[in-house]
């Protein structure tokens, strides 16, 4: 057998366009000579759709393009199978009306040949909400006789072993050893965490062994959101040793050939994940970026530029996004910001090769400054003149961006998010936080990989130059300070980044609480201080833009806490 893969980053919604793209797919695999073409979970769709999937006009429209799909086939007289990810309606007026399913499309017609069994309700995921569980496992039988095991995303994630939690209900793997498929199929929409792309290999090497047959392993790519898929779509031999391996954050098509003199020559194992997954992260956040603006229409991007190295690594991964000819940046100096600074983002700007303009606030804030002295009996103080520096700059930039048509990043971290170390209508201004899911120590040692030679050959992927600072050891070095007043730190307000990074992870990625911490010997004060801090700052995450997830644990849609709460 001849089996295509097209690894496809859909527009969420986008029913025609995205039948198109698998159209375009198809006429590669009849090029090919394909016999079987494998598409992503809800490829139809996009995925998430999320209340898309409530719209009964959508339905219709999904019915008449595979309707058109097979239409397509038929004229060309292709033989070629193709495997859709779709929405199959239940006709029982009972809720949810709907299954996450595979289609079987040919030119003969089509139909569902599968129903995703294991729904994820957790984190970003909220499938009980539109989809009703399958209640068996497929398979499905070819022409030649061939078996297939059919699996959708979580149905493949059933090991206690290797996962920290599991769906509770069947094991779809278990249930499909008596029926002893020639090849397990798993289509995913599966977005990136760092751990992943290894634990994804995994299980499928489990799968793999328990059935004695090769796992296929096609993951959606693309950013949608704040999501953002990765891609690396895979097939593992019957020993969970790897056959094919499709890149990461690209879209990609291959053909893998059954006959073992066609097969390629890889290294088994194939390496995974990428030896650095500090390259991975940044691709990731690249093409998150690059989708977003894309997705929404825009086509150039604005930044506040600081000096700081927050700006700084969003000013680099929007120029890889979108290309320097698209991107702005306004350097926005008060009397306290530092000589340094202002020259820091200069030289980054001209580096590289994005424009700048110089927007000085000093006027602007006398201006604030004395219109609010009747009303405050005096000129503003402390933090309400801080936060007022920052709130001029946010209207500054959201006056260009709306002038102008740009999407406008934010460049706050994951670190001043959770503890609120930010400010509502000033620097949490913006369309998309690039790095809000990315804690101060992570950016630090992004922009020091960045500025290493280990990171050439993805700085020359992107156009950036590959010899060379990009961020800059001057930036990289000095003590982060928002300079909102004379020889302001982050460490007068703030704990040192590196013990507290370490204990935002663990309240808000292992959700452990302040007392079992104090027990295992973190200090009572810090613990109670970055507690205290988290849980105030919550109606500031709730009112910020989009970030792009890359931990097990973002703030956003993922994040369901209370605002008012104890």
């Amino acid at each position: 057998m001849r089996l295509a893969l097209a690894q496809l980053n859909p527009l969420v919604g986008d029913l025609s366009g995205n039948t198109r793209m698998i159209l375009k797919a198809c006429e590669q695999a009849e090029a090919g000579k394909a016999d079987l073409l494998l598409t992503p979970e809800l490829s139809l769709w996009g995925y998430p759709p999320r209340d898309l999937l409530l719209q009964p006009e959508r339905l219709n429209q999904q019915k008449e393009v595979l309707d058109q799909l097979c239409r397509d086939l038929d004229q060309r007289h292709s033989d070629l199978t193709v495997l859709v990810g779709a929405a199959i309606a239940i006709q029982d007026g009972r809720r949810p009306a709907l299954y996450n399913a595979i289609v079987q499309v040919s030119r003969q017609g089509w139909r569902p040949v599968a129903h995703k069994q294991l729904l994820p309700n957790y984190d970003v995921f909220d499938e009980r909400r539109y989809f009703r569980p399958g209640e068996r496992s497929s398979s499905l039988v070819l022409d030649n006789g061939l078996r297939l095991g059919l699996t959708i995303c979580e149905d493949l994630w059933v090991d206690t072993e290797l996962q920290r939690e599991r769906l509770s209900g069947p094991d779809p793997v278990a249930e499909l050893i008596n029926d002893a498929p020639d090849l397990l199929i798993n289509l995913a929409a599966s977005p990136f965490d760092a751990s992943k792309p290894s634990l994804r290999q995994q299980l499928a090497a489990r799968a793999a062994v328990r059935l004695n047959c090769p796992v296929v392993y096609l993951n959606q790519v693309g950013g949608n959101d704040e999501l953002i898929f990765d891609g690396g779509s895979f097939l593992l031999n019957p020993k969970g040793e790897h056959l094919l391996q499709l890149p990461f954050c690209k879209e990609w098509f291959e053909i893998w050939d059954s006959e073992p003199s066609h097969q390629p020559a890889l290294p088994l194992p194939l390496p995974l994940p990428p030896s650095d997954p500090r390259g991975l992260l940044f691709r990731t956040l690249v093409l998150g970026v690059r989708d977003y603006a894309s997705k929404c229409g825009f086509k150039q991007a604005l930044l506040g530029l600081s000096g700081g190295i927050d700006s700084a690594l969003v000013a680099v991964i929007a120029t890889a996004a979108l290309g320097p000819e698209a991107i702005t940046t306004l350097l926005m100096p008060s009397p306290w910001s530092s000589r340094g600074s202002i020259d820091d983002a200069k030289t980054l700007a001209s580096r590289l090769g994005i424009a700048s303009q110089t927007v000085p606030i000093a006027s602007l804030m006398q201006s604030f400054g004395s219109s609010l002295a009747p009303a405050l009996d005096g000129e503003p103080q402390g933090v309400t003149a801080e936060n007022l520096q920052s709130r001029i700059r946010g209207t500054l930039l959201m006056a260009v961006a709306n002038q102008q048509g740009q999407l406008l990043l934010t460049t706050g971290n994951k670190s001043e998010l959770a503890v609120g170390y930010c400010t509502l209508y000033g620097d949490m201004n913006g369309g998309l936080a690039v790095i809000g899911d990315l804690y101060k120590t992570t950016v630090f040692a992004l922009c020091n990989w960045l500025d290493s030679d280990d990171s050439s050959r993805c700085r020359d992927d992107f156009g950036l130059a590959s010899q060379g600072e990009l961020v800059g050891e001057a930036i990289r070095t000095k003590p982060p300070s928002a300079e909102l007043r004379p020889d302001q730190k982050d460490s007068d307000s703030l704990p040192d980044y590196g013990e507290l990074d370490a204990l935002l992870k663990l309240l808000i990625e292992e959700r452990r609480s302040g007392q079992a911490l104090i027990a295992e010997g973190f200090s009572p004060a810090l613990v109670e201080r970055v507690e205290r801090m988290l849980r105030r700052a919550e109606f500031k995450r709730r009112q910020s833009p989009p970030l792009l997830k890359v931990s097990p644990q973002a703030f956003g849609t993922g994040w369901r806490l209370p605002i008012a709460a104890a």
